[in-house]
């Protein structure tokens, strides 16, 4: 197990470690946000005619330039089942949007631009061209071509698209399976009264809440004592239906500190212990390849990601946004890192070298200013942030007005 790692060498054992989960089809609506499994082809030409992108008159430009005056000798409306027999070069017909256009007709008139007098069409667009306000067969896309790439996040318009191309179901990698282990015999629930050295525990509901924010369902909970044996037997029992345990709190080298025995002790091959970063240096991540029912003897999961998060809650959550959906972006295939951008850093910043520093900032137009409340205990600054500013490892002091790396809350 390495010890005391840089930020990029955890984030690159991280991608490395992870194994990509499997797909599953689902309905299309349910699809929505997640990542797509394979590339989805289309079964169809969309349009599959030729179609009307205007309620107006169509006609063959080449009848129109032959004989400026064409009877209407007909209407065809959205929906029909044909666009009816061939007219001659020299007629027009009524359309509507969305409708067929008649074969052998291959322009739409506008109905603000044309005259009727006596069922004869008369054209008022001087800028008329071949071809206007008609939508070709498969001009959106043929059948057979390629509709939406592997590793694609459907968003609402890609779910109209699929939609228009009569699918119903889409294969999507799965969400996944998460166990959320809180330890920490001094906390309490929230609504209940404090006694004496306790505090209200809010990791749960703080990784709950980042895991909807990426459209995945909230994690298993569950409660842990700071005991060896319990906390052991916790981890193996969450190991059964997991791909991922998230434990926070214990993670140090306390006298109560036993999240990294535990996990060991459970099964986990640990990777790393310790981040040169600030907050949330006590970090652990480990795996577990598969998983025996010791029943049955049968696998019941391929491989379990563990990681073992401090108690406070920034560095819960600044280890979140980069270690952990690190390896949900591997599960994945989908782009979820947090947008990194550089900014001029409006403040200035000095520490000793040896750690990365995460702090919390406001990025607006380029520019990125400090926060107070800074401590990894506090969030109400981090409530406030949009932005955590990145200060190198190596760097003792930021100067005003210097470029920083910033990572954006999406």
């Amino acid at each position: 197990m390495k010890k005391m790692i840089s930020v990029a060498e955890a984030k690159g054992l991280i991608a490395d470690s992870v194994l990509r989960l499997d797909a599953v089809e689902v309905k299309l609506m349910e699809g929505l946000g997640r990542c797509l499994a394979e590339d989805i082809f289309s079964p169809i030409d969309m349009p599959g005619f030729a179609q009307s992108a205007m309620d107006g008159y169509a006609f063959s430009w080449l009848g129109y330039q032959e004989n400026r005056k064409m009877e209407i000798v007909g209407e065809v409306a959205a929906g029909a089942a044909e666009a009816g027999p061939r007219p001659a070069p020299y007629q027009a017909v009524r359309i509507f949007t969305g409708a067929p256009v008649p074969e052998g007709f291959d322009t739409v008139l506008m109905q603000e631009k044309a005259s009727v007098r006596d069922g004869v069409l008369g054209v008022l667009d001087p800028d008329l061209i071949c071809g206007r306000n008609v939508r070709l067969q498969g001009s959106e896309i043929s059948k057979g071509a390629l509709a939406m790439k592997k590793g694609t996040v459907l968003t609402a318009a890609g779910v109209g698209f699929l939609a228009s191309l009569g699918l119903e179901k889409v294969a999507v990698v799965r969400e996944p399976r998460v166990t959320l282990i809180v330890t920490g015999d001094e906390l309490q629930q929230p609504g209940l009264p404090l006694g004496f050295g306790q505090v209200y525990e809010s990791n749960s509901q703080l990784i709950q809440a980042a895991f909807l924010h990426l459209r995945f369902s909230q994690p298993k909970i569950v409660y842990a004592k700071d005991d060896l044996p319990g906390l052991t037997e916790s981890i193996r029992l969450a190991m059964l239906d997991s791909d991922m345990i998230v434990l926070t709190g214990g993670v140090s080298v306390g006298d109560y500190d036993f999240v990294v025995p535990a996990a060991e002790a459970a099964g986990t091959q640990p990777i790393f212990h310790k981040i040169k970063q600030k907050p949330g240096k006590p970090l652990f991540f480990g795996v577990r390849d598969c998983v025996l029912d010791a029943k049955t003897d049968l696998v019941t999961a391929k491989q379990t990601v563990v990681f073992g998060l401090p108690g406070n809650p920034a560095s819960v959550l600044t280890c979140f946004y980069q270690y952990v959906l690190t390896a949900i972006e591997v599960y994945s295939g989908c782009p979820l890192s947090l947008p990194v951008k550089h900014a001029s850093f409006l403040d200035g910043y000095k520490k000793n070298p040896g750690l990365t520093h995460f702090l919390k900032g406001i990025y607006s137009d380029g520019i990125v200013r400090l926060l107070g409340a800074q401590e990894s205990y506090r969030l109400s600054s981090f409530s406030l942030a949009n932005c955590l500013i990145e200060i190198p490892e190596e760097s003792s002091e930021i100067a005003a007005g210097a470029s920083v790396v910033v990572h954006l809350f999406g």
